[in-house]
């Protein structure tokens, strides 16, 4: 906690969450952390609005207008905190190689402040160095002028393609799922275990790829295209940035990752496209539901995210939020790889089950997340004691994160799956999550929808989603 109140008004720490949980009572959610910065400005503190610009590109850019406590009155570096996570969180959810910072005062304090944290030698040099590679160049945090505030709609339409034999794998990093797809309909589906993490071989990859397309076109008369998923940022089919290749080093990730794809697609001699599997997660949702405006939640090896918009279209964005902050604690627990406090990943993944569970008192087998959550589940299923708090605390941290993801998204449909979300542990995820919407955000509940597909969709959706991207004869 910050001890240090700002001016005359209570600290933006000291919020009255309704829900606290059981194993992590620290969780001090971003969402009621924002709401208590405009409780401060309603009761007369100082005001500040600011306008921030992400430029993915040149020519696509978005903007997001925040109205903050006055940074200038604020002694205990709360102020400067929150806006440094609220720009992270932006960052990842929508990427930017360039980011300009207005501020109504007329002060380039907050940008030259955020530009040195998201310097090379900063406290967010992972995330400076991702997006660099993710959009090649230096990720930029300069001063923006007043005039420089338009957004470009760069949003498309994604999948949905159903027609001839087609093939959706997803590849995610504890297991590989497959689907064979004839006229929209699964004929095979099939998940194979797989740790490709670990993996510094280019070759070992493509080779397991490729097995596991062999294997579901042996179901098909034959093969008119190739759809994908896959964790990491993904652009044009390419692997920018992913945690599956992390073992490959910088050299061959360039020469035999980034065109893996491509290449497969060359070797097959069909249509060949691959989307973030956050975005084929929302697909699924859409396909399913037949509705837009879907966000889509996975809870596996890492989260991943995805979001149509209401006209049923993709963004543009990353929407990597296991990266994205949810918990303002600064104590909160750490992601190995990016080092940073209180993100996504630690709370709505795999990791997170095991890490709660060791707070549990439950001693967890020394194997991978996945077989650690399975573990965790058979515990579960055989009525040990300790494990629902595991899944009740998942679903109120879900619920305050669903709450923060209102600022940034305009939906009303959350789509839960992954390996997190199978059996009890989904359901009362789910229940909690929606019992914290309708007590801290009533108009949010009354406009959101939370699904929990049936089992097989949660496990292979995806996959027969991904099978729909590739358009035929394009």
């Amino acid at each position: 906690m910050f001890p240090v109140p700002m001016g005359d008004h209570s600290s933006l720490t000291d919020i009255r969450a309704r829900f606290t949980p059981t194993l992590d009572p620290d969780f001090q959610p971003l969402s009621l952390v924002l709401r208590q910065a405009r409780k401060q400005i309603s009761e007369g503190a100082p005001a500040v609005e600011l306008t921030i610009l992400l430029e993915r590109l040149p020519g696509d850019r978005s903007v997001h207008c925040l109205t903050v406590p006055d940074p200038a009155s604020d002694d205990s570096g709360e102020v400067l905190r929150l806006v440094e996570r609220v720009c992270k969180f932006l960052l990842w959810q929508q990427g930017a190689s360039r980011i300009g910072v207005h501020s109504s005062c007329g002060s380039d304090r907050l940008a030259k402040r955020l530009a040195k944290i998201y310097s090379t030698d900063g406290d967010r040099a992972f995330d400076a160095d991702m997006m660099q590679r993710a959009f090649g160049r230096p990720l930029v945090i300069e001063p923006l002028s007043s005039g420089e505030v338009d957004a470009t709609d760069t949003a498309k339409a994604i999948g949905g393609h159903l027609d001839g034999c087609r093939i959706g794998f997803d590849l995610g990093a504890s297991d590989y799922k497959l689907a064979a797809v004839r006229d929209g309909k699964p004929v095979f589906t099939t998940e194979i275990p797989w740790d490709p993490r670990v993996e510094a071989d280019p070759n070992w990859h493509r080779t397991k790829i490729n097995e596991g397309l062999k294997l579901a076109a042996e179901k098909l008369p034959r093969v008119d295209a190739i759809g994908g998923s896959s964790a990491g940022i993904i652009v044009d089919s390419e692997p920018r940035v992913a945690s599956l290749f992390r073992s490959v080093p910088d050299e061959l990730f360039a020469e035999k990752v980034r065109p893996i794809f491509r290449n497969l697609g060359a070797e097959w001699g069909v249509p060949f496209e691959v989307a973030n599997d956050g975005d084929v997660t929302a697909l699924a949702g859409a396909m399913s539901l037949k509705k837009n405006g879907v966000l889509g939640l996975a809870m596996g090896s890492s989260q991943a995210v995805g979001f149509l918009d209401q006209q049923g279209r993709i963004t543009g964005w990353l929407n990597e939020l296991a990266f994205a902050p949810v918990d303002f604690h600064p104590a909160g627990p750490v992601d190995e790889w990016s080092g940073d406090v209180g993100c996504g990943v630690q709370y709505f993944s795999q990791q997170g089950v095991a890490r709660l569970a060791k707070l549990a008192g439950i001693e967890l087998p020394d194997a991978h997340p996945a077989v650690q959550l399975k573990h965790v589940q058979e515990l579960h299923d055989a009525g040990d004691e300790r494990v629902p708090a595991i899944f009740d605390d998942i679903g109120i941290c879900l619920g305050y994160a669903l709450g923060l993801h209102g600022e940034f998204y305009d939906y009303s449909q959350l789509l839960a799956l992954g390996r997190v979300t199978s059996g009890r542990g989904g359901e009362q995820i789910v229940a909690k999550a929606e019992a914290v919407l309708n007590a801290e955000f009533p108009e949010l509940a009354t406009k959101v929808t939370l699904q929990l597909p049936d089992e097989k969709s949660k496990r292979v959706g995806q996959a027969v989603a991904a099978a729909s991207l590739p358009k035929l004869g394009a």
